[in-house]
């Protein structure tokens, strides 16, 4: 088991410039967050070959519920947070999920 805050990335105003953005300056402030045990990204697309409701979704995985407490209240997480306003023009839907593998039961 595992806890993930999903981060889901609205679609921007100018992809290639969040595109930049994210990997230039966003990600490196975020793989900072103490307890992180996997830090994954990806851009969206539809099933439907429509528009989905996010652009990308990126997910900070932690080990275990204090450890996720603790990376969220840390100096880290509130320096990439306020960095979300710099290149998030389609807004940003955050939540915590708590994950169990069931591949294997």
């Amino acid at each position: 088991m595992s806890f993930k805050v999903a981060v889901c990335y609205g679609q921007p105003d100018d992809p290639e410039a969040f595109d930049a953005y994210y990997r230039d300056t966003h990600m490196p402030l975020a793989r900072k967050i103490p307890g992180l045990s996997d830090f994954t990204w990806g851009k969206c697309s539809a099933l439907d070959g429509g528009t989905p409701p996010y652009y990308a979704v990126a997910s900070l995985v932690f080990p275990d519920a204090a450890t996720m407490k603790s990376g969220l209240q840390s100096e880290e997480m509130k320096q990439a947070g306020k960095d979300v306003r710099n290149f998030a023009t389609g807004g940003v839907t955050m939540y915590v999920q708590e994950e169990e593998s069931v591949y294997n039961q």
